[in-house]
């Protein structure tokens, strides 16, 4: 009777390597990769940061439309009218003292 050992060959030792180095590079893909976790990371935290500068903005865009309104021939607001010739055109009244 002859016993049979089970050997690996070459062929065995690269087939397991070969799929070792494709588990890793699938893997590596998948953390590190354009479509991988890190990636969506930093999508959602760049997008985070577009939304907050959006809102701001609106915030500002708000704040504008609010004292074009108070400028215009419709509604007109002396007070606010009086604070923009004073900074833009740098008058003052005859009585008042400027402290710079």
């Amino acid at each position: 009777m002859t016993i049979s050992q089970a050997k690996y060959g070459l062929g065995g030792i690269v087939y397991l390597l070969l799929s070792f180095m494709l588990g890793a590079y699938f893997t590596f893909a998948a953390v590190q990769g354009d479509y991988g976790v890190l990636r969506r990371v930093m999508i959602d935290a760049e997008g985070a940061e577009l939304r907050a500068e959006r809102d701001r903005l609106l915030a500002e865009l708000d704040q504008i439309k609010n004292l074009t309104r108070r400028l215009s021939d419709s509604y007109l607001d002396l007070d606010l009218l009086d604070q923009q010739a004073r900074d833009v055109l740098g008058y003052m009244r005859s009585d008042e003292i400027v402290i710079r």
